[in-house]
């Protein structure tokens, strides 16, 4: 099984929970561990705490993968807020995931790890608060992977957070987002030197995943940024269109630092993203959040419309929407930073 290690920051911390935690469907985990990062410092009432859901393939490092939403004055300053971000319940860069070993075995979960939900990862983070000792939340922000997160935290412990701020997600997750996890995965399930799942120390299976990959990064950005970026300018050292080159660096880049039981696993938590599952008919359960939400609508994203945003707005009786008018599609919470940044500081500004 392949180490992570040297990709989490020394910066890291950990905490441990050593009692079972059942999932959502059921499934019993014998013990939690939890990576988390922090910045700042907890004020004397402990009323100053900004928690950072990570996207897919993130981690707790969101200083290095949201680098420029960190600044005075920014989104997240640490001169004034505790800022704290966790690696996420299945991920592989320091939480129990399908890289960890099993307790009960002394082996990998491997493609034995349960499955996961959303809520669970949230269940997970609360631990982690409560180890902390804070007991409240001032606001809650993340995209995609993220942003559901936040959603399923203003519903399981409202009574904990106080404000929410999802971007580029939806309340369910579309059969044409299925769709593309399940295009996903099965380019992983493919690859000859998959096995099951279960694969040679030092050979982990690199094709299916760089293709996922290659498959995910085109949802993650729009025509239009293909188009401007890219063209149909032909690369005559690597006898391929640049777009090519482009998309076979990126499956590669993720080979390098991801782990494909975990993308499965995550994947699969997304698609059974559902605020309405066992809560009641969709539209009600939205209207019942009545927490204040900014909601932020990428017009480009193709992956998640902004009709899905629009959809959040519409039935949550205390949101608005803002819009990143930028063309490179979902991945533009990740680009235009400044403008992401101004919005969680006005909104957070808007809170006090």
């Amino acid at each position: 099984m392949r180490a992570y290690t040297e990709i989490i920051s020394e910066k890291t911390h950990y905490f441990d929970s050593k009692e079972p935690f059942t999932t959502e469907l059921g499934s019993v985990i014998p013990s939690i561990r939890v990576a988390y990062r922090t910045w700042g410092t907890l004020n004397s009432t402990k009323d100053n705490v900004i928690l950072i859901c990570q996207a897919l393939t993130g981690s707790a490092d969101a200083d290095a993968w949201w680098e420029g939403m960190f600044s005075k004055g920014g989104a997240f300053d640490e001169s004034t807020d505790f800022i704290i971000c966790t690696n996420v319940l299945g991920s592989c860069y320091g939480t129990t995931g399908p890289i960890s070993l099993n307790p009960m075995t002394g082996s990998h979960y491997g493609p034995d790890f349960p499955l996961v939900t959303i809520r669970d990862m949230v269940h997970v983070q609360r631990l982690l608060l409560a180890g902390l000792g804070i007991g409240r939340v001032k606001l809650v922000v993340g995209a995609s992977l993220g942003g559901m997160q936040v959603l399923e935290w203003g519903f399981l412990y409202p009574e904990v957070v106080q404000a929410l701020m999802p971007m580029g997600a939806s309340g369910r997750h579309s059969s044409w987002c299925i769709g593309q996890s399940e295009a996903q995965r099965q380019a992983i399930y493919a690859d000859r030197d998959w096995n099951g799942g279960r694969y040679q120390e030092g050979h982990p299976p690199g094709k299916g995943l760089a293709a996922a990959r290659m498959m995910a990064m085109c949802t993650y950005r729009s025509f239009e940024n293909f188009q401007s970026r890219f063209g149909r300018e032909y690369q005559q050292e690597g006898k391929a269109f640049k777009v090519e080159s482009y998309l076979l660096h990126q499956g590669r880049k993720l080979v390098e630092r991801f782990d494909a039981n975990t993308y499965i696993t995550l994947t699969k938590a997304m698609d059974l993203h559902d605020l309405s599952r066992d809560r009641g008919e969709y539209e009600e359960v939205l209207r019942s959040m009545m927490l204040p939400v900014e909601i932020l609508s990428i017009n480009s994203d193709i992956l998640y419309p902004k009709e899905e945003q629009e959809e959040l707005a519409r039935f949550m009786p205390n949101s608005s929407i803002l819009y990143l008018d930028e063309p490179y599609g979902h991945d533009a919470f990740l680009i235009d930073v400044a403008t992401v940044s101004g919005m969680v500081r006005n909104f957070l500004d808007r809170l006090s």
